[in-house]
């Protein structure tokens, strides 16, 4: 068998991560034992929670260990099995991280069907960041038609899934994204209402020129400035899933904004709701993600764009860009070809 390859955690980041956060290793893979599997990666998926799982502090996921693998989703093909529920050449969703090849003892393996849709999809729009735009959206927003929905990161595997699946539930979608090309996207392939360019110094008045009715639902996966711009906006009853805060991943200690107390008296005096949520919250919701999602792909309602660098030696540079917004759609890694 070839030498495999791993990246792990050479040291937790102060502040932005850096390429001397992580390590390239060598490694020769293993045989799997009784009742395990061999995988070997096929696509890698990075996305901003991993940030978060770089520190270590209290969170709702452990994190990484100083020399441990980096902790991903990833698209895997099953090389070589001692487990009857999978055969050599099964391509399965999987938790192999950051490296080329893993054990599983085939707990938590899902196999993918190559004819439903690209397996990709299955770390994108049918995988876990579509299931967190279906599920914060419907759950936690609960968009009627009419309402006004604005969504942060909006070119992104999340952003973009939640503004089309306001639109295909009669919501008017109001993105706001990184840099005219990913404005012009969102408008002119996926059929936002409107898109602002979140580096606008007049972003606050532009938003309330979009959104003359206010905001009815807003999804958070930014924090930062674009949040003051929005919160002003946000109508009597307004429904905010907090999916991410990328604005502040990198920040060395938390702090309460000077704002604070108007935020809180907004909460009171609007009666908002704010809802924290991990997508695995809504796990029953699985079933009814799939069946959706799926075929509003099939039949074009919902559309995605995928970013995709070569080879598990990009992963580091691939996921710092993905913190600074270079991304332009799902990122991810291809790690080896679709069959060995």
């Amino acid at each position: 068998m070839s030498q495999g390859k791993r990246i792990v955690l050479a040291s937790r980041p102060q502040g932005e991560p850096t390429a001397a956060n992580f390590r390239l290793e060598d490694y020769t893979p293993p045989t799997p034992g009784a009742g395990e599997v061999l995988l070997r990666t096929i696509w890698l998926s990075l996305d901003p929670y991993m940030r978060g799982r770089m520190n270590d502090g209290p969170s709702y996921a452990a994190p990484v260990p100083v020399g441990g693998v980096m902790e991903a989703g990833t698209v895997s093909e099953v090389i070589a099995s001692n487990n009857p529920g999978f055969a050599k050449g099964d391509i399965v969703l999987s938790r192999a991280g950051w490296q080329t090849h893993a054990l599983s003892n085939g707990q938590g393996l899902a196999k993918i069907d190559p004819k439903i849709a690209p397996i990709s999809t299955a770390v994108g729009v049918l995988g876990m960041p579509g299931m967190t735009a279906y599920t914060g959206l419907l759950e936690i927003g609960k968009p009627k038609p009419g309402e006004t929905v604005v969504v942060a990161g909006a070119s992104g595997a999340v952003g973009s899934a939640v503004g089309q699946i306001a639109k295909i539930k009669g919501a008017r979608a109001v993105g706001i994204a990184g840099g005219k090309d990913k404005c012009d996207y969102a408008k002119n392939e996926l059929g936002f209402d409107a898109c602002l360019d979140h580096r606008d110094p007049d972003l606050a008045a532009k938003l309330k020129e979009a959104c003359p009715k206010g905001i009815d639902v807003y999804f958070e996966n930014v924090g930062g400035p674009v949040f003051e711009a929005v919160y002003p906006q946000l109508n009597a009853f307004a429904r905010v899933p907090v999916c991410g805060l990328i604005a502040h991943y990198n920040d060395r200690e938390a702090r309460a904004p000077k704002w604070a107390s108007t935020i809180m008296f907004a909460i009171l005096t609007k009666r908002l709701t704010f809802r924290g949520f991990i997508v695995s919250d809504f796990a029953a919701m699985h079933g009814d993600f799939l069946r959706d999602m799926s075929q509003w792909v099939r039949e074009g309602k919902v559309k995605y764009k995928e970013f995709v660098t070569e080879g598990l030696d990009s992963a580091p540079e691939a996921f710092m860009g993905l913190l600074k917004g270079a991304n332009f759609g799902k990122q991810l890694v291809r790690v080896g070809p679709d069959k060995a």
